[in-house]
């Protein structure tokens, strides 16, 4: 099997189709282009995500909290609680231990959860420190997106910038190689990078404006996303390649390694579906709370994932899970 996420067809094929829903508790499980699973607990729903972190070696307290934050965000959820589970190979000291654990957990303060739990075990099955969380979120029914009443001519937006979490783990894992090639200030931007991995805030203001869908920028980056988006939704969509926000730190790091930032894993940035008349409002209040977000295309009658750019030139992107970050580290 190659390195990197499963891709659809196999998750399908050896994975979904085993998996029978059988408690009425059970709301939604996970899905292709879903990545939570929500619960109903009477008064509120219980969202929940699990993710593991494999491609960092680095910031792996902080990533690992986010990766999880954000997925159940997804959801219109308020991540409450994170069980963390922390493998590591003998090689490994206490002191690594303690800073992934202090990290997770200054994390966790600034977004407002607890850790609650986990599992703590040092094995000669992983090569590397594997972090694994897994996030319990609670929303009220009224409030969770309703991707059902996603129409033609709602607009696709996208939060931040893209690339921002692969270029940060790559700048980190090659920073002495990369620090000939980039000035004083696009060094102190990508080292931002890892301070703008939470999409908990705009999701939740996204809720305000009545978002449809939402879906962060993983493996398998912005294209990945959008194609998931668009099997999830059951709709096209179409954006404009020219309007995609890029930093210049992002895009010398992908061209120095020669890689695609459309495909690279860009935690960070959320995509949402809305009513057109409602995105002007949210840019707004984003825009009040220090977050940048930009209408990039919208959905239209048809299905699948497609890309204008240069004028009229179009181009149907097709499925894509194996993450560019995994060339690099």
């Amino acid at each position: 099997m190659k390195i990197g996420k499963i891709s659809n067809e196999e998750l399908k094929d050896y994975v979904f189709k085993n998996i029978i829903k059988t408690r009425k508790e059970v709301l939604v499980s996970s899905e292709i282009g879903m990545d939570t699973a929500i619960l109903d607990f009477d008064s509120d729903l219980i969202v929940m995500s699990t993710d593991p972190i494999t491609g960092s070696t680095k910031d792996l307290g902080k990533l690992s909290v986010n990766i999880s934050c954000n997925d159940v965000a997804c959801g219109g959820a308020e991540p409450v609680a994170i069980l963390m589970s922390i493998l590591l190979p003998p090689s490994s000291t206490l002191e690594e231990l303690e800073e992934i654990v202090r990290d997770a957990d200054e994390e966790c303060k600034r977004l407002n959860l607890d850790i609650v739990g986990g599992h703590t075990e040092v094995t000669d099955a992983v090569n590397r420190i594997v972090v694994t969380t897994t996030v319990v979120g609670r929303v009220k029914e009224d409030e969770l997106p309703s991707i059902s009443s996603i129409e033609v001519g709602d607009t696709v937006v996208i939060s931040k910038s893209i690339g921002i979490e692969g270029s940060s783990i790559i700048y980190k894992e090659k920073k002495e190689e990369l620090d000939k090639i980039l000035n004083v200030d696009e060094k102190k931007e990508i080292m931002n990078f890892s301070n703008l991995l939470s999409v908990v805030k705009e999701a939740q203001i996204a809720k305000k404006f009545g978002v449809k869908y939402m879906h962060d920028i993983t493996e398998g980056g912005l294209y990945g996303a959008l194609w998931e988006s668009a099997q999830v939704i059951n709709k096209k969509i179409t954006i404009d390649k020219d309007t995609l926000p890029i930093t210049e730190s992002a895009k010398k790091i992908v061209k120095y390694f020669n890689l695609d930032i459309y495909r690279l894993i860009s935690s960070g940035s959320m995509i949402f579906i809305m009513d057109k008349n409602e995105y002007k409002g949210f840019e707004l209040e984003c825009k009040k709370n220090n977050i940048e977000v930009m209408a990039i295309g919208k959905v239209e009658d048809g299905a699948g994932f497609y890309v204008k750019s240069k004028g009229d030139f179009v181009e149907e992107i097709k499925n894509t899970t194996v993450d560019e970050l995994y060339k690099v580290v």
